[in-house]
């Protein structure tokens, strides 16, 4: 690994270490979470000190180091995203699980070199299950190299997916294609709710494929990497390359990646 980047991928794994402990501080003393419908959102779109705390804990520390890069993030971060070094941070991803107390929440941190993602990093402070990329380097696992499942049927595989805000024609969409998912012998459907830690299960084998129509790109932008790294695909969810703008996502592992495509292509919001 260049030297540069074994620098990029040890200060994002610290950053995400350190707003992961500050989620694992409130998750353990309780915070208080607003919902986003002062800003447009919904009642169930949810955000707290917590994911404001440990964005401005991550942001600082990049800053410190690489004062001249672009940040991005959830949290009213806005970065230019024709930078030629941009860091894109998601400070809780799974927001809703955290309020809940379901133990399935992450960080993610991805940095990306000229407009192409090329660390990425997703960690779960409570499991402590760590996720990291480097581009042409594979993927990891808490240090372990992972790989993508190397199955070829899906009636071989297990399907993650996840639900927009929308409770609409969106949602009515994606539960079209859950039941064309169905129909195709899979061994079951899982909806954990946090879509980097969902990516990483496909990076890992788990998933054959997961997908969700509508994603914001600090949600996938560290995933992507993970996934590709570990030998599977990802595309929006018609099989169009990702960009940084909000968009629908599949990522599978290679032998099912056409199959899951002509079903998320098939069931498409417009």
């Amino acid at each position: 690994m260049p030297s540069d980047l074994a620098t990029i991928l040890r200060l994002a794994d610290s950053a995400a270490a350190a707003g992961g402990h500050v989620l694992h501080r409130y998750w353990h003393e309780g915070v208080e979470l607003r919902d986003k419908s002062e800003i447009g959102g919904k009642s169930y779109d949810l955000v707290s000190d917590a994911d404001l705390e440990s964005q401005s804990v991550i942001a600082n520390l990049i800053a410190e180091e690489f004062p001249d890069h672009a940040l991005m993030g959830e949290e009213d971060l806005v970065g230019d995203t024709g930078a030629e070094h941009l860091w894109v941070i998601d400070p809780l991803d799974g927001t809703n699980n955290f309020l809940h107390h379901v133990p399935h929440f992450a960080v993610s941190i991805a940095y990306y070199r000229g407009g192409v993602p090329t660390v990425g990093v997703v960690h779960n402070p409570i499991t402590g299950d760590t996720y990291t990329a480097v581009k042409g380097g594979g993927a990891k696992h808490n240090g372990n190299p992972i790989d993508a499942s190397s199955v070829t049927a899906l009636s071989s595989a297990l399907i993650g997916c996840g639900f927009y805000y929308d409770r609409g024609a969106m949602m009515r969409s994606t539960l079209a294609a859950i039941e064309d998912f169905f129909s195709h012998d899979i061994h079951g459907i899982r909806r954990f709710g946090t879509a980097a830690l969902d990516l990483c299960a496909v990076a890992s084998g788990m998933f054959g494929a997961f997908f969700e129509y509508k994603l914001s790109p600090w949600d996938f932008a560290a995933g992507q990497l993970i996934v590709t790294e570990a030998g599977g695909k990802i595309s929006d969810a018609k099989g169009t390359p990702l960009g940084l703008v909000p968009s629908s996502v599949l990522a599978s592992c290679p032998g099912l990646y056409n199959a899951a495509l002509a079903i998320t292509t098939k069931h498409h919001p417009a």
